[in-house]
């Protein structure tokens, strides 16, 4: 097979959450975060935006919001079976 077909290994992927402290939608975030990463063997990380200016002025409408390998994959509300496809496909 082509290496252009080829899936993304795990290991070269990271998803990013960005929340801040009290926000429920971010707790449930994390918990669907860390089960699909922890399922697939992918790093994942998380921001703060009360930490980070730049992150503030960008997301703070939209917190939590999800980034798969720095790319805005969604906001508010994490799909489990859609983060585990972005992970796959």
């Amino acid at each position: 097979m082509s290496p252009l077909f080829r899936r993304k290994p795990s290991r070269d992927r990271l998803v990013t959450l960005i929340r801040k402290p009290g926000c429920h939608l971010c707790d449930d975030a994390q918990v669907v975060v860390e089960k699909v990463c922890g399922d697939l063997g992918v790093p994942w990380e998380q921001k703060d935006i009360t930490e980070d200016r730049e992150l503030h002025d960008e997301y703070w409408e939209q917190i939590p919001v999800v980034l798969v390998d720095g790319r805005q994959h969604t906001f508010w509300r994490v799909n489990e079976d859609r983060l585990r496809k972005a992970l796959t496909d």
